[in-house]
């Protein structure tokens, strides 16, 4: 996709935040936004950095993490295509807090803060819609807090194959397969497990016949059992 051919209005009107916005006002909003390939690897932005913006992945996948004391890597969240992320920081007026880099070739959509301002100064209910996705965002983590409270790790590697209702490509009544976006590595960092954890319960439920593995490829033979699935103890 060539970034010079890309109708920016046009994918803003697409975006929760932005659907309800006029012609004239998609227009102005795109005049404070920025749109810029990174390969993967490349840093968005990292902890201590002023934050003046919030990005929106249009193509591609971007990590948030944090580093411990000892430099191990906690992944907070992944950003596929078409979510947004560091609203929330924006308005604070403090620099970033957690880390962001792309995991594979991206297609990056950066919206300066004195844009989302005028919006809102031109239309109140703009602020009320950003307030929204900024609880979702919300909603969401404090769900990943509760699972990681209460579920144990092979609930939420179960939990995490079965998340979406539409599985992916069908290929008989039962089976679906999904492709992880990501390493498992990655994945396991996101579950708050150890890649050998994470490893060890993809094993346990290929034993079980529930799912067959194939690098990053994860057949699932029955979504019921698999929801269902418990441990012979």
């Amino acid at each position: 996709m060539e970034t010079r051919n890309f109708d920016l209005p046009r994918y803003l009107s697409v975006l929760p935040l932005f659907h309800e916005m006029n012609a004239v006002e998609l227009q102005r909003l795109a005049k404070g936004c920025l749109l810029r390939r990174l390969e993967r690897g490349d840093m968005i932005f990292r902890v201590g950095q002023p934050c003046e913006e919030f990005h929106v992945t249009v193509v591609g996948q971007v990590k948030l993490y944090v580093l411990s004391p000892g430099g191990k890597e906690k992944v907070i969240e992944l950003i596929g295509p078409g979510s947004s992320f560091a609203e929330a920081l924006m308005f604070t007026d403090k620099p970033y807090i957690i880390n962001a880099q792309t995991l594979t070739d991206t297609l990056l959509l950066t919206v300066r803060k004195e844009a989302v301002l005028t919006e809102i100064d031109h239309d109140p209910r703009f602020a009320l819609r950003m307030l929204a996705g900024i609880s979702r965002r919300l909603h969401g983590l404090v769900h990943d807090v509760e699972a990681y409270a209460l579920h144990s790790g092979l609930q939420r590697v179960i939990g995490y194959l079965l998340r979406d209702q539409d599985f992916g490509s069908s290929d008989s009544q039962n089976a679906v397969t999904i492709s992880l976006p990501v390493s498992k590595a990655t994945i396991a960092s996101r579950l708050s497990l150890t890649p050998e954890y994470f490893s060890r319960v993809l094993h346990e439920l290929e034993s079980a016949g529930l799912i067959a593995v194939d690098r990053r490829d994860i057949r699932i033979l029955d979504a019921q059992r698999l929801a269902s699935y418990q441990p012979e103890i």
